[in-house]
């Protein structure tokens, strides 16, 4: 009888081209998939890989067996969702995956409040760029994901894949404390002509959206620094070195040398949840996207307010 396990190894190593990737996405060692494969081999009686260069590459007879291992995997997920659901028990393990911001500023009291909800469930969370997290949830290797795309630079959602928005996250340009435009209620994008600007690497969601958006308001972006974490963003503006567009999602209290100013028009971004639509059913799933969405800022600042009116 064939294992699951060494199944999953084999369809890895099909999706990401290699033992060493496969491993990685499968948080496990190469020598375990390697391990797991050549069990397969002899549970076959089929040879699986074979030497390619310095690699390896999948025989016929693993890309045909890989291709079963798809379909055995997705109807194995969908048994186990109808089954969970049957019971209506919010039980068993869920991989979630949020973004940076996400993760600062949304996952910590979500998590928390899922484990005073449901204690039987247990969730295992990762930080991972939005690119990623739409593959690792497409390919099954993440059950949850809490992914972002831009009001006016929107992402699709893959075939097969739900989404539902928890809430929306305002930006706002960020200037040293002592620049002559920090002092205003807000500003036009178009009044920070000439100024040089700190953005995230090239080829991120976040740089490419910065230069999108300082385009469409005729700046042509000049870079002064670049920085993937925004705390050390923000600390570059502080010693001014440049200005720079933030989040409000997880940027926490900022540094007396800086101070941020709302933009006109609003930059936004959408904070949706992610999952595969045959996981659907599942409770566990339904159970953490009414968490997210109840310990998100508009919900929580909602309520805040309610009880300061009472």
């Amino acid at each position: 009888m064939l294992d699951l396990h060494r199944l999953k190894a084999l369809h890895a190593v099909a999706v990401y081209g290699s033992v060493g990737a496969a491993a990685e996405a499968l948080m496990v060692t190469p020598s375990a998939i390697s391990q797991q494969l050549a069990k397969l081999e002899r549970e076959t009686g089929a040879t699986l890989l074979e030497r390619n260069g310095r690699g390896v590459k999948l025989t016929d007879a693993a890309g045909l067996l890989a291709q079963h291992a798809e379909r055995i995997l997705a109807l194995v997920e969908t048994a186990e969702a109808d089954f969970e659901a049957l019971r209506g028990a919010v039980v068993g393990r869920l991989s979630i995956a949020a973004f940076p911001t996400a993760a600062r500023g949304l996952m910590p009291q979500a998590l928390r409040e899922l484990k005073v909800r449901h204690p039987e469930l247990d969730v295992v969370l990762y930080e991972r760029e939005p690119e990623r997290q739409v593959r690792e949830v497409a390919r099954g290797e993440l059950d949850l994901a809490v992914a972002q795309d831009w009001l006016n630079r929107p992402m699709a959602t893959p075939e097969g894949l739900a989404r539902a928005t928890l809430f929306d996250d305002v930006v706002d340009v960020v200037l040293p404390a002592g620049h002559p435009l920090a002092a205003r209620r807000e500003i036009d994008l178009a009044e920070l002509h000439g100024e040089r600007w700190i953005s995230s690497s090239p080829g991120t969601v976040c740089h490419d959206w910065l230069v999108f958006t300082l385009r469409t308001a005729s700046l042509e972006p000049d870079f002064s620094c670049v920085a993937d974490e925004y705390p050390t963003q923000i600390a570059l503006v502080g010693v001014g070195l440049g200005c720079t567009i933030v989040p409000r999602l997880g940027r926490g209290t900022l540094p007396p040398e800086v101070r941020a100013v709302p933009i006109r028009p609003r930059p936004t971004r959408r904070i949706y949840a992610l999952w595969r639509a045959d996981a659907a059913r599942r409770p566990a799933i339904r159970a953490a996207v009414e968490v997210l969405r109840e310990m998100s800022p508009t919900a929580v600042s909602g309520r805040v307010l309610a009880h300061t009116d009472q």
